[in-house]
């Protein structure tokens, strides 16, 4: 059988050789439908890839520790304020979260501090500003000193130079990034600052980007790498840890674990525990933490309520951000088969087009050779041998319009995805698909031929001129 069907392959390639323009007029469609094919489901991938990222990673993705913890509003309330007073955050806890807690993306540990910024060679020391030069601004603003994974957790627009890399937060160069509204303030409007000095406190600062965010307050801040800062304070402790989780739905799962490492470390274990939003916030066995972790779907929820409803929808919401993640996963899902559904169907329009373009030629191919085929039948060729001759020379036919149209597809999926800006993604299983499908239109187009071309009398194809 594999011998009768290599002799049916070099038959049919012989066959399609003779004619090539009109075997390559033939193949145009089935070209077109899996260039198409391809091409779709490289930018759908692709895309619904960043999609879910952007869904994943937006909103409410992030966790927020900060050192400190006490109360408003009462006891039983149990809202946090006044944070950031303990020193007892540190790198320590830092590393302890990223190697036992799993699904972070990013984490940034954080320092922060109000003092003035200086352009130029200025003195910002105190308030006395002898040594400034005539053109050199000060600003009052907020310096925070950030880990590399800062602006990914933001999403930073680098308007100019760039933001912090890990060798910047290792090294001892000091370096700054400026949000856009403190660098127009600093060096003028639509001002290029990158390379220019800035003073912080006594010492200089060489500013390597500017940027802007989606966080408004970000514009207005002097940003640092954290050991700098650490460095420039005289301090070893932290005052935040911002983490990113893989998945906005997993920020309550993430949150959780992250209070129970810190009460591990910080030594805040007890025998009674309580439940819900307040137990994360409150200590356990009455011992209060000296840390708060809350969720950024927490934060958003409890901004401007009065203290007892903040109160009441966070122990009645504690998986805010599941809800929110799902909801977003279903309009992406919704969205996502339509599109898919409108390019299936256009992409189907071409390889249909394809495959009836492949039967016709098979027709004209059997009434051509008729009486080949009588010739055949006179000599002890059965139908069957007959059929799969012409079955195998139409999926032939297809299967090389297939690869042809695999190569096009995986060529236009780049230069689509290169010109609209959009990521392409080509999966295994896209190529087995686009191959499978061109076998199956050389397999359904090309059975009515077979067919007919086994159905033939013999003697009447032999009579045929």
């Amino acid at each position: 059988m594999m011998s009768l069907l290599t002799v049916n392959v070099r038959l049919a390639l012989r066959s399609l050789n003779r004619n090539r323009l009109r075997t390559l007029l033939t193949m145009l469609g089935i070209i077109i439908g899996v260039a198409a094919v391809l091409t779709m489901v490289a930018l759908g991938t692709g895309a619904r890839a960043s999609v879910e990222d952007e869904v994943g990673s937006a909103g409410t993705n992030l966790i927020f520790v900060s050192s400190g913890n006490y109360t408003r509003g009462g006891e039983g309330v149990g809202i946090s304020a006044g944070l950031g007073s303990a020193k007892t955050l540190t790198s320590g806890d830092v590393e302890a979260i990223a190697s036992t807690v799993s699904g972070i993306r990013y984490m940034s540990p954080g320092v922060s501090t109000r003092m003035f910024v200086v352009s130029g060679d200025a003195s910002a020391a105190g308030t006395a500003v002898a040594s400034a030069s005539a053109t050199a601004k000060r600003e009052f603003a907020r310096v925070q000193g950030v880990s590399a994974d800062f602006s990914q957790m933001y999403g930073w627009t680098v308007v100019a130079g760039r933001a912090f890399t890990p060798e910047d937060v290792q090294g001892t160069t000091p370096r700054v990034v400026l949000g856009r509204a403190l660098a127009d303030r600093l060096f003028g409007a639509g001002a290029n600052p990158t390379g220019k000095a800035v003073q912080l406190r006594d010492a200089g600062f060489t500013v390597i980007g500017v940027i802007t965010g989606d966080a408004e307050d970000h514009r207005e801040v002097a940003f640092v790498p954290w050991t700098t800062l650490q460095r420039s304070l005289g301090v070893a402790h932290l005052q935040t840890i911002t983490i990113a989780a893989n998945k906005a739905g997993e920020a309550s799962r993430i949150a959780g674990d992250v209070t129970t490492v810190l009460r591990k470390r910080h030594k805040v274990i007890g025998s009674a525990q309580q439940t819900g939003y307040l137990a994360a916030q409150g200590g356990a066995g009455g011992t209060p933490d000296d840390f708060t972790v809350k969720t950024q779907a927490a934060q958003a929820l409890t901004k401007g309520l009065y203290t007892p409803a903040a109160a009441f929808a966070l122990a009645n919401l504690p998986q805010l951000d599941q809800v929110t993640l799902e909801e977003m996963s279903e309009t992406l899902d919704r969205a996502s088969d339509t599109m898919t559904a409108l390019l299936a169907s256009i992409a189907g329009v071409s390889l249909v087009v394809g495959g009836i373009g492949i039967m016709n030629i098979m027709l004209v191919s059997v009434t051509e050779r008729t009486r080949e085929i009588g010739l055949r039948m006179a000599t002890g060729a059965r139908t069957r041998a007959i059929a799969l001759q012409f079955l195998t020379e139409a999926v032939t036919l297809s299967m090389i319009g297939g690869f042809t149209g695999l190569v096009l597809g995986l060529i236009s999926s780049r230069v689509v995805g290169w010109a609209l800006g959009w990521p392409t993604r080509v999966s295994p299983g896209a190529v087995l698909l686009a191959v499978g499908i061109a076998a199956t239109v050389g397999l359904v187009f090309g059975s009515y031929p077979a067919r007919r071309a086994a159905r033939l009398d013999p003697i009447e194809a032999l009579r045929t001129e």
